[in-house]
């Protein structure tokens, strides 16, 4: 599972206009009497946009469960304490291996600490992960990815073979190496992971930026003089954005997943601090003895964190793609 496949979003067409709007008063002025500020904020492209993007994302109902998933676990990964029963590493061994109950709703593990509260606090450390992980591969791989896109020729093919070369390594394999080199911590598995997802950005985005070069509106601003960092940043990123934006959800997931897995081979998040995957790794040997609830809720929590961020990935998906826009 790479994260690399095709976010089936083209390069949308240039920007809207407004011309042929009309002016003065009446019912031939538009949406309201002439001079309405109101009326003019109503009528301008972005707001038109945002207004579509909006309406057709309400429609899509799986996008809206994923995002109400992902709206629930972002509160418990802000205000775990207001969430969780008890301090994550309270331990109370007279009370190690208990099922759930209405003191402990998920049970407590092999040295009496509650399941829920560890499980809550786990989710803060996974939702950094997934949000600094894109955007650590992004700020790499969006830059290069434009780039390679927009000159082509040997840079684009010296770029996209060293990105090729990272690639080559399986996902697992090259975050468990960056780890070992950089050392077990939070701030290092981010950074590892983000080196690792680099390659998936750029290739998005060169895709992205190849089409979008060849469009009118980036030869207009060429011949008009302007710079080439200014038709990167003007002209052709923000055209490259909905296929980043959707590329950025899947790896978000894939985060998650990655770190779990490290975290399940213990070279994760170092103890005492909690990690799904961790609680998964210790959890899995108590699961014969009929202590079920060890593993099942970390691993539920991993289940319904990516199912959130894949089916907003595919809303997005299915939202920004023109192809699929009725109102156009």
């Amino acid at each position: 599972m790479r994260g690399d496949e095709d976010t089936g979003i083209d390069a949308g067409p240039g920007p809207e206009t407004d011309g042929g709007t009309a002016t003065g008063s009446g019912p031939e002025a538009g949406t309201g009497p002439a001079g309405d500020p109101a009326a003019d904020r109503s009528q301008r492209p972005a707001v038109r946009r945002t207004r579509r993007f909006v309406r057709r994302f309400r429609r899509n109902r799986l996008a809206t469960v994923g995002l109400l998933i992902l709206a629930a676990f972002l509160v418990i990964a802000l205000f775990p304490g207001q969430v969780a029963t008890q301090p994550y590493d309270r331990t109370d061994v007279p009370n190690r291996l208990e099922g759930p109950s209405l003191e402990n709703p998920m049970g407590t593990d092999r040295y009496g600490r509650d399941v829920l509260s560890r499980v809550v606090f786990g989710a803060r450390i996974a939702f950094q992960v997934a949000v600094l992980t894109p955007l650590v591969a992004m700020a790499v791989g969006v830059p290069i990815g434009l780039l390679a896109g927009y000159y082509g020729g040997l840079l684009d093919d010296a770029l996209m073979r060293v990105m090729d070369s990272i690639f080559a390594f399986p996902t697992i394999l090259l975050g468990l190496t960056l780890v070992a080199v950089f050392g077990q911590s939070l701030t290092n598995i981010v950074l590892a992971l983000g080196i690792v997802f680099i390659p998936q950005f750029a290739r998005i985005t060169r895709g992205s930026a190849l089409s979008v070069a060849k469009e009118n509106h980036v030869k207009v601003a060429r011949s008009l003089g302007a710079s080439d960092a200014r038709i990167l940043a003007l002209h052709v990123f923000p055209f490259c954005l909905s296929a980043i934006l959707v590329q950025a959800t899947i790896t978000a997931a894939l985060a998650i997943i990655l770190e779990s897995s490290l975290s399940f081979l213990g070279v994760g998040v170092p103890p005492p601090r909690p990690s799904w995957g961790g609680m998964l790794r210790v959890g899995k040997g108590f699961v014969g003895s009929g202590e079920w609830w060890y593993s099942v809720f970390p691993g539920l929590a991993i289940v319904l964190s990516v199912l959130g961020f894949n089916l907003l990935g595919d809303g997005l998906r299915s939202v920004l793609d023109p192809r699929t826009d009725p109102d156009r």
